[in-house]
């Protein structure tokens, strides 16, 4: 089926048609009883969780640069994708037949989101005057398909790290006149980002680092990353936007060492430059993996701090150390995350963005459907596990129990502050050696296989 839908695909294009999905229709939840391949399993966006729907629950939304337009390129090989909504040599022709291919797509699988670089919708223009009319022009079409499909802009950013002027970086270049191309940049994506309603607005250092300390001087370019920061924030503010600014942590790649490391580098980054209050973080599941944490750790750190903002959805693989951006499947693993967001209050304005891409080899169109629907169908059984486990299990009273000892009065005057250090050098002599408490790691990781 999906080798003859690649071919009509084509086919329909040159006839001026605009679908391109022909043969898939609107995916629609079966149950995991289903033999369909083109339907939900677990997904049922109308189900109720815990007293909210499972679309409200995680928002999903797929990724404009990888779903429309990775085509299969990667550092050893050439692109293995020929969509048909590429084919075009008018960039505006192009980036309309994109956006047909986009909203045809998203309004099948049944998302009630998108994101967006602003280059991943219309080609760059060869100055910035003409990159702003492009935008103007693709934002104004977006709006119309906004409005036809009922999908929204979950968040809007700007690629400041694939053009050459960015090979040291964006806000944190050390020749002025980039920060400032970068600054304009940013503004028309903020612009475009509110004219079409995003809910958000993303910030991505993808070249804000270093890959040589001998040639940067770190405090200084922390210090320009800030700034620019506050200016965004405050234009933003300034034009009515009253959505939450996301920061997305990753360690390393393409630089050799990136300012937003990871959640906790993120959150102190944020309260040293006085921009707690406007920004929140955007975390990935891959980023995290190259940080050398878990995504539960990560989402630990911003629940801790209130500042969990968005999900961007992926895993990477256990034996590469780079990121592939591979579409979530590992039930396991989405239960435990789901776990900690369900405990901090689940998503707070943000949403499940699919930041993945299928494999090089995956080549027919349909596969689009079907990494989508497999990870849709995971992050939805993680939340019906999770929801189940916290609800019905002992899971919440065991991990409280192991922290019994701080309930006691001394434990209370040790949290309250009332104890000074030589209080408790009092009560350890008093006490004695302290006996062993087991943390029952092994109990507590065969609840979750109980409840799969």
């Amino acid at each position: 089926m999906s080798n003859s839908l690649g071919t009509q695909n084509k086919l329909n294009l040159t006839l001026g048609d605009r679908t391109y999905f022909e043969g898939i229709g609107p995916i629609a939840f079966e149950g995991r009883e289903s033999d369909n391949p083109f339907a939900f399993k677990y997904y049922d966006e109308n189900k109720v969780v815990g007293g909210t729907s499972m679309r409200d629950h995680l928002r999903f939304a797929t990724a404009y640069w990888h779903t429309f337009c990775g085509n299969g390129m990667d550092p050893f090989g050439a692109p293995t994708k020929e969509f048909p909504w590429l084919s075009a040599n008018d960039p505006i022709q192009q980036a309309k037949d994109k956006m047909d291919a986009a909203f045809e797509f998203i309004t099948k699988i049944g998302m009630p989101f998108y994101c967006f670089h602003d280059f991943d919708l219309i080609q760059e223009g060869a100055t910035l005057t003409e990159s702003a009319q492009r935008l103007e022009v693709i934002s104004d079409y977006a709006l119309q398909k906004q409005r036809d499909s009922g999908v929204k802009l979950l968040w809007g950013t700007a690629n400041l790290f694939s053009n050459p002027r960015y090979m040291n970086g964006g806000a944190t270049n050390p020749d002025f006149e980039v920060v400032a191309y970068a600054g304009a940049q940013v503004k028309h994506a903020l612009d475009i980002t509110m004219k079409l309603g995003g809910e958000n607005y993303v910030f991505w250092g993808g070249r804000e680092g270093y890959m040589s300390l001998l040639n940067t001087d770190m405090k200084r370019e922390l210090d320009h990353m800030a700034r620019f920061l506050h200016m965004a924030k405050d234009y933003a503010r300034g034009q009515g936007f009253q959505g939450t600014f996301l920061i997305e942590p990753k360690p390393m790649e393409p630089t050799k060492h990136q300012y937003d490391f990871d959640a906790a580098t993120v959150i102190g980054f944020l309260r040293e430059y006085d921009l707690m209050e406007d920004f929140k973080l955007n975390l990935e599941v891959n980023h995290a993996t190259l940080a050398q944490h878990s995504f539960q750790h990560e989402l630990e750190v911003a629940v801790g701090a209130n500042m969990l903002g968005s999900l961007d959805a992926n895993r990477g693989d256990y034996q590469n150390g780079w990121d592939t951006d591979q579409f979530p499947v590992n039930v396991y693993e989405l239960v435990e995350s789901m776990i900690v967001i369900l405990e901090g209050g689940g998503i707070q304005g943000g949403g499940v963005n699919f930041d993945a891409k299928t494999r090089r080899n995956s080549t027919d169109l349909a596969d689009i459907f079907h990494a989508h629907i497999g990870g849709m169908d995971a992050f939805a059984r993680g939340l019906l596990v999770a929801h189940n486990l916290l609800e019905n299990s002992n899971y919440r009273q065991l991990r409280k129990d192991r922290y019994n000892s701080f309930d006691s009065v001394k434990g209370q005057e040790f949290e309250n502050g009332s104890l000074d250090l030589q209080a408790l050098h009092a009560l350890a002599a008093s006490n004695g050696e302290p006996q062993q408490r087991s943390g029952q790691q092994e109990l507590f990781e065969n609840i979750i296989n109980q409840y799969l």
